[in-house]
């Protein structure tokens, strides 16, 4: 595997006089990072935000043993919001993933926190190794998301076989444009970032808010750290003890009865939408739709697969649903024969996708094992096709180089919270993109944990998005620490009523933006 270059700042210090080095060994773990606060330069101004690097060793563990010198680096982008008062904590902030940059949910954060907590918080966000700002960051195959891309659900074996090529080749071209950056992508590495940032900050314990798979990454923190790990807020929350290969089957499920979700909803809309009163009728058109693509992709550029890329969205906000329907309806209806292709440029892939996609995979793929024996997907992926077909085979694709990756996967690490403590933990009920029962599975990892449920919510990403109940509990275990009291038994410590439903677009309506929950769209 090809060597990745060394950073400018690290070959200046392996060009300094054999005294400098000695005294870079004498280093210990807690003054060897700092970083210098400057202005941003691609974050927008007139927002507060400062911006700065931090360098920290390619090879995380290793870089941080007792004694050892500066190998290759890595640098991480981070984003600070300062407290508007006196600073009393640090609120580190990931958006999710993996493969999603992190910067910007400084700012958005900050905007969204209770005014005396943004008095004494500096709200801190990070571009994870390999993703946006930092360095080296991962890229693969931007041509990889072209359309037409194949369909996804493969008509013969010469089809299928045809697919795990495709993976192969992307597997492949992340290799060889990476090097060594794969071997140090695991969620471990991230975690440890963050005890680095943590030193750099010069903080006693960090506070954290993650969404979705920053709920995985908070919790290997605090297995790793329990020491700086402060109160800890997890949104959305992956299942701590099902590994990607599963964790991506289960989701599927989940996909499709959030698809369920969206077709009832429209159905209930049909004098906006016409596509019939009952949910199954609503289910068919999309599905005739899906096959009319594979003869002939709308526009000439959305096919099934693409078609599918932007239906997926109707999982992680009910925000989406309006745009969806109409579209749906639209294109079944001929009003509109660019409605597809409209959602498409709006929600779904494109080249720009290739460095979040190579980072997720980057990381999934080296978290844990993965089959390496093509049967045992193939077979995977007609049982998710029949139970899910909303995405099953698209979901075993997305993750299919995996069974090719460079890097080795695993071990799986196991998420253990009794030593940091407790943890407050928010879901929504019907979260397409993480099902309800990793909440659960996460708060038996927190023994002192809590779970907030918001009761019939759609959302991935509920923390601070404006449902009053959700948002004041975790205010007040920001604030001082204050938990739901426990419930006891197997449900919910406290249960918040969702929003209503959104309301049906009219046409016309078709460009209007959505608004979402906080957390990014991701597999995970």
């Amino acid at each position: 595997m090809r060597a990745i270059g060394v950073p400018a700042v690290a070959l200046a210090a392996l060009l300094l006089p054999v005294q400098g080095v000695a005294a870079a060994k004498e280093q210990t773990r807690e003054d060897r990072y700092s970083v210098e606060w400057g202005e941003c330069t691609d974050l927008g101004g007139g927002s507060g935000v400062q911006c700065a690097e931090l360098e920290v060793p390619l090879d995380g563990e290793a870089g941080d043993a007792p004694g050892t010198r500066a190998g290759e680096t890595a640098t991480i982008a981070l984003s600070r919001v300062p407290a508007r008062k006196r600073t009393e904590g640090v609120l580190l902030v990931n958006p999710g993933g993996p493969g999603s940059p992190g910067r910007s949910w400084a700012s958005r954060t900050a905007q969204r926190l209770p005014g005396d907590l943004r008095d004494r918080y500096d709200v801190v966000g990070f571009d994870p190794r390999g993703t946006g700002a930092s360095t080296p960051s991962v890229g693969c195959d931007p041509g990889y998301f072209e359309p037409v891309r194949p369909d996804t659900v493969p008509a013969s074996g010469r089809d299928e076989a045809a697919l795990v090529q495709r993976a192969a080749d992307y597997a492949a071209a992340c290799a060889d444009r990476n090097g060594a950056l794969l071997e140090h992508m695991r969620t471990e590495d991230t975690a440890r970032d963050m005890d680095r940032i943590r030193l750099a900050l010069g903080a006693e314990k960090i506070d954290y808010l993650g969404y979705s798979y920053g709920t995985l990454l908070g919790g290997v923190y605090a297995t790793l750290f329990p020491d700086g790990a402060g109160r800890m807020v997890l949104d959305s929350v992956v299942h701590p003890g099902r590994p990607w290969f599963e964790s991506n089957l289960e989701q599927s499920r989940s996909l499709d009865r959030a698809a369920g979700h969206f077709f009832a909803w429209t159905a209930e809309h049909s004098a906006a939408y016409g596509l019939g009163t009952d949910p199954a009728a609503v289910e068919e058109a999309y599905y005739r739709v899906r096959s009319e693509l594979a003869e002939r992709p709308a526009a000439g550029t959305v096919g099934p697969t693409e078609y599918e890329n932007s239906f997926i969205t109707l999982a992680y906000t009910a925000a989406a649903w309006p745009p969806l329907a109409r579209a749906l309806a639209d294109h079944v209806s001929g009003t509109d024969p660019e409605a597809l292709l409209k959602v498409h440029e709006r929600f779904g892939e494109s080249g720009a996708d290739d460095p979040g996609y190579g980072a997720y995979l980057a990381t999934e793929c080296t978290d844990a094992p993965w089959p390496r024996y093509w049967p045992e997907w193939s077979a995977a992926g007609e049982k998710a096709h029949a139970d899910a077909p909303f995405q099953g085979w698209n979901n075993i694709w997305y993750n299919a180089p995996c069974a090719f990756w460079a890097a080795g996967g695993g071990p799986w690490t196991e998420v253990d919270g009794s030593a940091a403590g407790d943890a407050l933990l928010v879901h929504a009920s019907e979260d397409g993109a993480t099902p309800l029962d990793g909440a659960f599975a996460m708060r038996g990892r927190f023994p002192e944990g809590r779970l907030v449920v918001e009761e019939g919510g759609h959302t991935h990403g509920v923390a601070l998005g404006g449902n009053a109940c959700v948002d004041r509990a975790v205010a007040d275990y920001l604030r001082d620490g204050s938990l739901p009291p426990a419930a006891g038994g197997d449900g919910a410590d406290l249960v918040c009523e969702a929003g209503p439903d959104p309301r049906p677009e009219q046409p016309g309506d078709g460009g209007r933006e959505h608004q979402q929950g906080p957390g990014t769209l991701s597999r995970s």
